[in-house]
Parts: C-alpha cells; structure tokens; sequence
C-alpha cells in the first residue's frame, strides 16, 4: 500500500517535472533576449560614456569656490561635462539658496538618494539574471534527462540523444545569461558608484557656497 501511494506520487511529480520543461526553455529565451539587448546598451554607452576627468572636476570645484551669486553657480553647473542627470540634480540645489542650511543639505541628499535607487534600478534586473539564468539552465538541463535515461533503458538511441541535445542547450544558454548580465552589472556599477561620487562632491561644494551668500 505504501509503495502503491509513493509510485503515485512519483508519477505525479514526474508529470509535473515534464510539463515545465516548455515553459523553462521559454523563459531562457526570454532572458537570453534582454540579456543580449542589455548587453548591446552596455557596449553603446561604454563608447559613448565621457565622465568627467579629475583635472575637470578640480577646476569646476575651483570656479564654483569663486562664483558670486546661485546664478553663476548654475552656469558653471550647466556649462561643466558632466551628465545631464548629474546636471539637474546640482540645478536644483542652486535654485534653492534661500532655504536654511540644514534644509539644503537635507534636499541635497534627498536628490542624491533618489539618482542613486535610479541608477539600481538599472542593474537589479541584470543583477537578477546573474542567479536566474544558470539556474533555469540547469532546470532545462535536468528535466529532460528523465525521459533520455529511460530512453535509454529501452535502447532508444534517438530520444536519448535528443533530450542529451536539449540538456546541453539549455545549459550553455543559462550560463550565457548569467556571463552577459554579470559583465553588464559589474561595470554599470562601476561607473555609476563614480558619477555618484562626482555628484556628491560637486553637491557638498555648491552647498558650501551658498552658505557664504
């Protein structure tokens, strides 16, 4: 009776195992698609990325130390390399000199607060792919291998040879998911930790001129 209740259950969990191999082999190939599209964004703004260099931050912290009203603040801020992003974030905080101290700096964080869940906004999805994609490989690499191993207990070479064929498939594009995503994570990070620091030091010098006005 027991071994007649555990048969069913097997039974069950093998149906329920062979049914999602089509849904696990869709999801790869969605994944594999915006890995590949995120992948090709990556390589455009690796060419096209100009942050701005120490000697230009240097002299843009230099006239902003001597700018002698918010309006010149913005001028220097609008007419500096840096990102346009970076640029609105700076905009706003110069055109709020006449809030107090402590309330500037607290709407200055605040901005800096939000860029930043922007730009991780950006990598979770790729940061998800990472761990996702070789893990539904590895789905699509097991699932079929109960039919190939009864294949071939039965002498079906062809079945065998066809679930081996999907199991390898599945596995070489779950790792290749998760090799593009992780390539597109690591550096986004990188270059976005840096413009964030750019911002954060252009930010502390601006606030630090508007106290003397």
């Amino acid at each position: 009776m027991i071994l007649q209740g555990t048969g069913i259950l097997t039974s069950f969990i093998h149906i329920i195992s062979e049914s999602l191999l089509a849904p696990v082999v869709i999801i790869l190939v969605i994944f594999l698609i915006y890995a590949i599209l995120s992948f090709g964004g990556f390589l455009n703004e690796w060419f096209s990325k100009k942050p701005l260099k120490s000697a230009g931050l240097e002299s843009l912290l230099q006239d902003i130390s001597m700018a002698n009203n918010p309006e010149e603040l913005r001028n220097l801020v609008n007419s500096s390399g840096l990102y346009e992003e970076q640029k609105d974030i700076l905009v706003k905080i110069a055109n709020n000199y006449n809030l107090g101290p402590q309330a500037r700096k607290a709407f200055a964080s605040k901005l800096i607060e939000e860029e930043e869940s922007n730009l991780l906004k950006l990598t979770s999805k790729t940061d998800i792919l990472v761990r996702l994609g070789p893990i539904f490989g590895l789905l699509g690499t097991l699932i079929p291998l109960g039919p190939g191993l009864s294949a071939l207990g039965t002498g079906d070479i062809t079945t065998l040879a066809e679930s081996l064929t999907i199991a390898f498939d599945t596995t070489v594009t779950g790792l290749t998911i998760g090799a593009l995503a992780y390539i597109v994570s690591k550096y986004r990070k990188q270059w976005y930790e840096g413009d964030l620091t750019t911002t954060e030091t252009v930010a502390e010098a601006i606030l630090e001129k508007l106290n003397e006005f």
